[in-house]
């Protein structure tokens, strides 16, 4: 018997934040709507397609988007509210098909291999979208072809509130008109590279040599010219959501030190925001844990705006632990936990952080990446020594270790 065709579906749901705001209010429907941070430093999260016809768009600073659109209607955003919807929408996927993958808040890649034999996989992801759209109130988007890649690329074609299907074969003609902009991962310095070498659209990509683009851009350039052949074999990971990400710290000899307490809080709270910003994740609760030397353990929580800031993250940990730590007894162990946690490409608070932090987090995060997770700390995190086991969800590596650097 033979195999049957890989057929793939991405659905993203259309201007996710701004669609739940309008169930919300009725009279944001069909005005122009910025969500993000409030103060002209802020970044905006989303924005209505009324506002894109001004030229707004997401991570655009909010001083800028004021300007190009100033009747725009702008609030600062629920991020528990998206959440819940979010939520309600995976289970509707997950009580109608087999296999998904849930790659972000609002995106999703569903497995519809051998569907054909039954129903159809155009009728299976119309009837997946007709009931998301009943009986969650959000217009979505699908786009429906062998792999993850030019799915994506259909739903971007598709939006907004529409679906296009790309048979099997006829991968590359789809894709050749299309900006190279349009190719997932291709960001704002990946185009201006390409641009310099004279690609902008997606059909020069694919009349290319495969061997130019290995070496003028080593393997990117050649994951660049597959995806421009419409060759992508990445599976289907199927969904299972990570809730928390958490390390803590048993001292060998119980302490008093709240200077070195507060020093190895901060440590913890910015090696686990740079984890999530290396899992491309964001988190909505930030907990601390204290266990004293007569063994009673505590706990408290707070809930905050998604993010995986470290200056948003280490300042909400401090004040978890300054309202905790009430009984000046020594302490045996203290515990970061971020939990909450959804997919999301956010590099800084998604409602009210300064657009001058993304390009901060960027920058160390590159140095940590190439030349380990060390390479770059705070001064206050220098003086805490090696954190224990921790848990690093989000990839192949070992516990989080925070081994301290003496000058």
């Amino acid at each position: 018997m033979n195999k049957p065709e890989r057929i793939i579906s991405h659905m993203d749901l259309d201007s996710f934040f701004v669609s739940v705001e309008r169930l919300r209010n009725r009279a944001f429907v069909g005005k122009p709507l910025i969500i993000g941070g409030n103060s002209d430093r802020g970044v905006v999260a989303s924005c209505s397609y009324e506002a894109r016809a001004y030229g707004v768009h997401s991570a655009m600073p909010m001083k800028q988007a004021k300007l190009l659109c100033p009747d725009a209607i702008v609030i600062r955003g629920d991020s528990h509210l998206y959440s819940q919807h979010s939520q309600l929408v995976t289970e509707v996927i997950a009580d109608s098909v087999p296999l998904y993958e849930k790659s972000s808040i609002d995106e999703f890649y569903i497995d519809l291999s051998g569907m054909d034999r039954f129903f159809g996989c155009w009728k299976v992801a119309m009837n997946l979208k007709e009931r998301i759209q009943k009986e969650t109130g959000l217009p979505i988007s699908f786009g429906v072809s062998a792999n993850k890649t030019v799915s994506k690329i259909a739903t971007g074609t598709a939006k907004p509130a529409g679906q296009r299907q790309v048979d099997i074969g006829f991968e590359k003609p789809f894709l050749a008109p299309l900006s190279v902009r349009k190719i997932p991962g291709v960001g704002a310095e990946t185009y201006k590279n390409l641009r310099q070498l004279g690609i902008q659209y997606i059909r020069t990509l694919q009349e290319m040599p495969r061997e130019l683009l290995l070496k003028t851009m080593q393997k990117p350039g050649v994951e660049l010219w597959e995806k421009a052949q419409g060759i992508d074999n990445r599976p289907i990971i199927p969904f299972h959501e990570r809730k928390s990400i958490s390390t803590e710290r048993t001292f060998q000899r119980d302490t008093i030190d709240v200077i070195m307490l507060r020093n190895l809080l901060t440590a913890m709270a910015e090696n686990l925001a740079f984890q999530l910003r290396k899992g491309n994740k964001v988190c909505a609760c930030v907990s601390v844990k204290i266990r004293y030397s007569d063994f009673n353990t505590h706990s408290r929580q707070q809930k905050i705006p998604y993010t995986n800031s470290d200056k948003a993250l280490i300042r909400c940990t401090l004040d978890l632990f300054d309202a905790l730590y009430q009984r000046r007894m020594l302490i045996r162990l203290v515990g970061v936990r971020f939990s909450d946690l959804v997919g999301g490409g956010w590099q800084v608070s998604l409602f009210d952080q300064e657009s001058e932090l993304q390009s901060l987090y960027q920058a160390m995060d590159k140095i940590r990446l190439r030349y380990g997770e060390q390479a770059v700390k705070r001064a206050a995190g220098m003086d805490a020594k090696s954190i224990g086991r921790g848990d690093n969800p989000f990839d192949g590596s070992p516990p989080l270790l925070l081994a301290n650097r003496r000058s």
